[in-house]
């Protein structure tokens, strides 16, 4: 390295660095937003509850009386930071910083009864307050995004990276919800299975949350974890199929 010239400390984003960004997309429960103060044009951080879309886009429920909802109509740049701290040294662990560009998700739209619906199957106590009219959801779209993966694991990636591109999104929309309460009212062992099998979780009355493209979501309480597909799916057919070769290999492994 010549004189002067810094190590670049970014690593060559990798299978894995993309798997890893995605795992903490989907699992995240919470993040901090920050936004760009109207006022004074300085940034202002606040915690936020999220979600994601289909396609795996934050989704944030906001109070028009919040000020991060007053800087994010001003100027919709913002920023969100997500990864759970756990034991130890809290930078030991991964985390996301995203770059994104907020818009709001009208109530008349189409596109508004998917993401109510998604972000309240993973905050269900939200249904209190999510038809209020000063509240709305915003989707927060991904521009780039720096991921630490912990110690020496720093990666770049951009929106093509971070989100999942597939034919199965529109039919997936539409099938999504009575696949998920058929699940969660029939095959609670299913569920359970998935979770200790391919999480290695413990335990419990886990709940399916969400199925998109790339795999499905599950939730115990304020726990939550996330189990890719061996294959992306193509079509929203292929669910049913998928999920029942994962309950035969869950239930196989954990017999073993």
């Amino acid at each position: 390295m010549s004189e002067g010239k810094s190590k670049d400390v970014i690593l060559e984003t990798d299978a894995d660095a993309i798997r890893l960004a995605k795992t903490l997309l989907r699992a995240a429960r919470f993040g901090a937003l920050a936004t760009i103060d109207p006022d004074d044009g300085a940034p202002f951080a606040t915690r936020v509850a999220t979600a994601t879309d289909l396609d795996g886009a934050p989704l944030i429920l906001v109070s028009g009386l919040s000020a991060h909802t007053r800087g994010l109509e001003a100027d919709p740049r913002c920023s969100l930071l997500i990864g759970e701290p756990g034991k130890g040294d809290p930078l030991a662990h991964p985390r996301l910083s995203i770059k994104t560009s907020a818009s709001r998700v009208e109530r008349e739209s189409k596109a508004h009864e998917r993401v109510r619906r998604r972000y309240l199957s993973r905050h269900p106590k939200a249904k209190l307050y999510v038809d209020f009219p000063d509240f709305s959801i915003y989707r927060l779209e991904p521009q780039q995004a720096l991921l630490n993966g912990g110690f020496a694991r720093a990666y770049r990636l951009f929106r093509s990276e971070l989100l999942t591109n597939s034919a199965a999104l529109d039919s997936l929309a539409g099938s999504e919800a009575s696949a998920i309460a058929h699940m969660n009212k029939d095959h609670a062992d299913a569920l359970e299975n998935y979770a200790r099998h391919f999480a290695r979780a413990p335990s419990g009355k886990w709940q399916l949350t969400g199925i998109d493209p790339d795999g499905i979501d599950l939730a115990l309480g304020d726990e939550t974890c996330r189990i890719f597909f061996k294959s992306p799916l193509s079509d929203a057919s292929q669910i049913r199929p998928t999920l029942v070769a994962m309950a035969k290999e869950a239930r196989m492994g954990i017999a073993s």
